[in-house]
């Protein structure tokens, strides 16, 4: 299951988004994502489980829940939409 995480601290960086849900089961992947040109956290970031129930048991778990001062926001990814509409 795929997993959106938003409104992360602008500090967390993969290993630290991993190790909070490495105690729910095995994460496959955890990615933070950057601004392409100045390297910093956009806020928000993903997270690859292949347990469904060790995912939502963590999305039950993590979301609302404190980050480094930030009450994150946790729910499953929604599948990437075509953004074609922009010119």
């Amino acid at each position: 299951m795929n997993i959106y995480v938003g409104n992360l601290p602008y500090s967390v960086d993969d290993e630290e988004l991993k190790n909070a849900f490495s105690g729910f089961g095995e994460v496959d992947k955890a990615s933070v994502i950057t601004d392409k040109y100045s390297g910093r956290s956009k806020g928000f970031g993903f997270v690859e489980m292949s347990d469904q129930s060790a995912a939502e048991e963590a999305i039950k778990a993590l979301d609302g829940s404190e980050m480094q001062g930030r009450n994150i926001r946790v729910n499953q990814a929604r599948p990437k939409t075509d953004r074609n509409e922009r010119r």
